[in-house]
């Protein structure tokens, strides 16, 4: 089982761990700050160190309780890994700041949507710096992605804190608009949720990591927008 170091601080940049299963070119570790990506956020990248070798990790993705490394060599191979050797990881912080950035601005821009045109969400995607959100609207038009710009930086602008909790799935269910996705996405057998709250503004379950204050997502800009079904519609953002 993976200690999941990101849920306890976002902001753990390097960490230390032992190795508990090899398999090929990717190892399990009984603790990581790296994120294994989900719920539209990628999974993290960075470098774990042993013996002296830097190893890239290309990518991350959580199976059932372990939280698995894919590495690259520097020079294309690997050195031999065993079972329990230490590692130091070091993530590639500048990517993932800005996707903890983008991540909460998402938030914000659900968060305005849903309290100010009662749309759900139908999908999103992120990348670093920027996303897109898919709503439920008959109409669309560039006046109300600009109204919905500007209510989305005065939200940044208020400075609320990005606050996080894990409740018993029967208590969290019991709070209104928890899932603003079309459909829910919560595994039945989830017996405990965390939620994401932008403090007087959006309350969420959410898996991904988010910066501390709205204030450090920056200024937003709606890119484009576009008609992606008769009351489906995509939105572009990105940040400064």
């Amino acid at each position: 089982m993976t200690e999941l170091l990101y849920y306890d601080d976002a902001y753990l940049q390097e960490f230390d761990a032992a190795v508990t299963a090899v398999d090929g070119d990717r190892v399990a570790l009984d603790r990581t700050a790296f994120y294994p990506g989900g719920g539209g956020q990628l999974n993290d990248e960075g470098w774990l160190t042993t013996d002296g070798v830097y190893l890239r990790v290309a990518k991350v993705k959580k199976e059932g309780a372990d939280v698995w490394h894919w590495l690259e060599g520097t020079d294309g191979g690997l050195p031999e890994i065993a079972i329990g050797q230490p590692v130091h990881g070091a993530l590639d912080w500048e990517r993932r700041y800005a996707l903890m950035r983008t991540h909460t601005a998402m938030h914000i821009l659900c968060g305005v949507v849903w309290r100010d045109y009662q749309a759900s969400v139908t999908g999103g995607n992120m990348d670093p710096g920027a996303g897109r959100m898919d709503f439920e609207f008959v109409a669309m038009s560039r006046e109300l992605v600009t109204e919905i710009e500007a209510k989305c930086n005065a939200e940044i602008a208020a400075t609320r804190p990005v606050r996080d909790r894990i409740l018993p799935r029967e208590e969290a269910f019991q709070i209104p608009d928890l899932i603003r996705t079309k459909i829910n996405l919560l595994p039945a057998g989830i017996s405990e949720v965390r939620t994401v709250e932008l403090v007087g503004l959006d309350l969420q379950a959410d898996g991904g990591t988010h910066v501390r204050n709205t204030s450090e997502v920056g200024r937003m800009r709606v890119t484009d927008y576009k008609s992606k079904g008769a009351i489906n519609k995509r939105i572009y953002i990105e940040l400064g």
